[in-house]
This record gives structure tokens, C-alpha cells and sequence, in this order.
């Protein structure tokens, strides 16, 4: 890793790879091309501290259900950068920053990805939230990722909701985060569980409330396309007259750009508008939002002209996002234009402003490589003994250097990440 420089008081810096790992990248390439995942098991058996063969792979095992092997890939990526750090680089000080743009170090975010959705997965959603804020601190501008999609859902998870509610209040002058369907939502979500704890006073509880039920009710009517998919996932039957109104029924159009951000929090968040008590007051706000519709309240209009204005077409970092999160509401939502081209696991969808410090050497054509998905064909047996030996060298090697049981991935938060919403 070096140091390119500092500027306002932030640190940017880039991981490199010698010539020597640049020729592995190479035959890694090639054996990605090849469509053959033992082809990637052989080459990590040669070098197995190569970062994509440990991503690449930890997909494949994680595709046959092989969780632990997959977890395990990942969080020896983490150790392998984690070594490779530069001593002024930091974790906890919100000001390290990372150009996604630069292939070397995309593979960092994406370990980083991954490892907190197996935290997320294995119910450990408040570290997961940790390294979310630390994804997003890495690159807070560009959010190559779009950790704002997936920051709220971990809130809620973790019951962080006074940490969502000043980040929204933070960010939502510069960011616009009530334009997002996760934060609209989610925000009044947070307000909503916030007035019911018992340790709030009346007076306030009252008032958060009433806090939540507007946003609630504004949410709706920014993006009425939410409740029915909610409720159809929540195996809820809405009411005659909610089903009958022409709000919230097929007319209410959205563009493919919104239907997909929509799609995305739907399939992630259903779990969470599940609790009774979290239905009946989602029923309450729904009855008023429709008596604001027919009174003609001037914000369903001016809602409307909006989402006809906005959400023409999703960044790329969207797709990223929804391709990772593999939310099949939402990546069945993803436009044509994505979903024909190659996605690779290892770097899906790169930046198209990318900054390649090296070039592959020209090589005959081998045919267009198929999505990532497509290349988790299975193990043989003879490489599946073969990742089972480089575990077992890979723990006598532990064992003797005074590493084994400890955790690879960056001494797990041994770290403790500022809960400041600006960093």
C-alpha cells in the first residue's frame, strides 16, 4: 500500500501489486476464462494468499452451500491486506481514503462486502454495521458499493435507530437521502420504535410519534409503489379499499430506475414490517395517506412530478449494489443493458473510468466469459480434497506461528469504529 497524498486532512491511498503478482493476476485470468473452477483451486494452492482466486472461490463454495469455507477464503483475503497496510493508514479514524477506480483496490472493498454480509447472515448485525460505515468511510463521495442502501436495514437490525436518524439529519442537506426509498422509510421506522421504548419520556414519545406517522405518510406518498410488494411479501391481505384505490393500485407507475431501488429494499427489509404492532401502525398511516390523496393534498401532486422528473436511469453503482446483494426481487429488476453483459464475482460491473495502473498482455481470444454465477460449476472431487489440504497446511502454519483461532479478518473489530455519521 502506498500513500498517494493528503489533502483537508484525509489520506489517500492505494494498494499495489509487484510484477510478480501481476503474473498471477494473469494466469488467474485466464483460469476465470477457462469456466472451470479448479482451475482457480490449482493456482491457489501455488499462491494461496492471491485475493481474487480467494474471492472467486469463496463464491463458488458459498453457491454449494459451503458456508464455512467460504467465510474462511474471505477472511484470509482480510489478512493478506491487512498486512499489506500502510502504517499511517487507519480503520477507525473515518479519514483513510480508497479510489475505487483503481482495480488493486476494488478486491478490498468487496472482501470487506463480503465478510459483513456472513457477520449480517450469522446474526451479528451490529459489526455488520460497523464495517458498512467502514466502506462507506473508505470512499464517502463516490460510495462505489452504495452502502447508503444497505446502512439503514443494519440500523434497524442492530436497534441503532438514534445513530440512523443523525446520519439522516447529517446528510440529508447534501445527499438528498429522503429521495431514497430505504431512507424514507426507514427513517420513520426508526422514529416509530424510538416512541416505543420505555425509557422514553411520555412527552417525547408523543412527539415521535407524530414525527413518525408524517414520514411515514410522506414516504407513502412519495413512493406508493412500496406498500403492495411489502404487503405481498409480509403475506399480509390489504384492505378492499386500499386494493380498490387507484393510488396504490397498477396506475401508480415508476420508472425501471425506481422499481429497482424499490424492489431492493422491499426483498431486504420485509422482515422488519412483519411485527404486529409495526402492521397496525403502517394500516393507520395508509388509511390517512388515502384521505390525503382524495382531498387533494398539493404534495401527492408535487410527489408525482417528481418521480416523473427523477429516476430516469440508476447509476452503475446501483447495479453493483443490487448484483451483490443477490435480492432476487431486486436483481430480477435490473435493465437489460446489465444483465447481458459479463459480471465476474471478483470485480462486478468495474468503473468505466477506471485507472489501470498495469495491462493483461494481448492473448488470442477464448470466447466472452458468462456471469459469475455460471462459473460456480462445481468442484471435482480431487480439488475439493485439494481446498480441504490447503486448510489443513494453512492451520499447522497457524498453529505454529501462534495465529490459530484468532480472527483473520482484521483482528474483528478489535477496532472500535468512531460512531460519528459524518466519518
Amino acid at each position: 500500500m502506498t500513500l498517494l497524498e493528503s489533502k483537508d486532512g484525509q489520506q489517500y491511498f492505494t494498494f499495489e501489486h509487484s510484477r510478480d503478482y501481476q503474473q498471477v493476476q494473469f494466469k488467474f485470468l485466464d483460469a476465470v476464462e477457462s469456466m472451470d473452477p479448479n482451475n482457480i483451486v490449482a493456482l491457489l494452492q501455488l499462491n494461496p494468499y492471491h485475493i481474487d482466486c480467494l474471492l472467486q472461490l469463496s463464491d463458488v463454495c458459498r453457491i454449494q452451500e459451503d458456508q464455512e469455507m467460504a467465510r474462511d477464503l474471505i477472511e484470509r483475503a482480510l489478512y493478506s491486506f491487512e498486512c499489506a497496510f500502510h502504517p499511517v493508514f487507519s480503520l477507525v479514524s473515518g479519514t483513510s481514503r480508497l479510489d475505487y477506480r483503481r482495480p488493486e483496490n476494488r478486491a478490498f472493498f468487496l472482501a470487506l462486502y463480503k465478510h459483513m454480509m456472513f457477520l449480517e447472515r450469522r446474526g451479528c448485525p451490529r459489526t455488520a454495521l460497523e464495517y458498512c460505515r467502514l466502506l462507506l468511510s473508505l470512499d464517502p463521495d463516490r460510495d462505489p458499493l452504495c452502502m447508503l442502501l444497505l446502512i439503514d436495514f443494519l440500523s434497524l437490525r442492530s436497534r441503532e435507530y438514534s445513530y440512523l436518524l443523525r446520519l439522516y439529519q447529517a446528510w440529508e442537506v447534501h445527499r438528498n437521502l429522503s429521495q431514497l426509498p430505504n431512507f424514507a422509510f426507514s427513517v420513520a421506522l426508526s422514529c416509530f420504535h424510538l416512541s416505543q421504548e420505555e425509557q422514553t419520556e411520555s412527552g417525547e414519545r408523543e412527539k415521535l410519534k407524530q414525527k413518525a406517522d408524517l414520514l411515514l405518510q410522506n414516504a407513502l406518498i412519495m413512493f406508493p409503489g412500496v406498500l403492495m410488494p411489502l404487503l405481498d411479501l409480509c403475506t399480509v391481505q390489504p384492505d378492499a379499499a386500499v386494493v380498490s384505490h387507484v393510488f396504490f393500485g397498477p396506475k401508480s407507475q415508476q420508472s425501471p430506475a425506481l422499481a429497482e431501488l424499490v424492489s431492493l429494499y422491499v426483498g431486504r427489509t420485509h422482515t422488519l414490517w412483519r411485527e404486529a404492532g409495526v402492521l397496525l401502525w403502517l394500516e393507520e398511516c395508509v388509511r390517512e395517506v388515502l384521505q390525503r390523496v382524495d382531498s387533494k393534498d398539493p404534495l401527492v401532486e408535487d410527489c408525482q412530478n417528481k418521480r416523473k422528473q427523477r429516476y430516469q436511469n440508476a447509476p452503475r453503482n446501483i447495479h453493483r449494489h443490487v448484483i451483490l446483494s443477490e435480492i432476487k426481487e431486486a436483481t430480477s429488476a435490473l435493465p437489460l443493458e446489465v444483465t447481458t453483459q459479463p459480471v465476474m464475482g471478483f470485480d462486478p460491473l468495474p468503473p468505466l473510468d477506471s485507472l489501470a495502473s498495469y495491462t493483461r498482455p494481448e492473448r488470442k481470444a477464448c470466447g466472452t466469459p458468462r456471469p459469475c454465477i455460471d462459473q460456480a460449476s462445481k468442484l471435482d472431487d480431487r480439488s475439493r480434497w485439494t481446498v480441504k489440504g490447503y486448510q489443513e497446511t494453512n492451520r499447522n502454519f497457524e498453529e505454529a506461528s501462534g495465529l490459530y483461532g484468532k480472527d483473520w479478518s482484521m483482528c474483528a473489530c478489535n477496532h472500535n469504529i468512531t460512531s460519528d455519521p459524518q466519518t
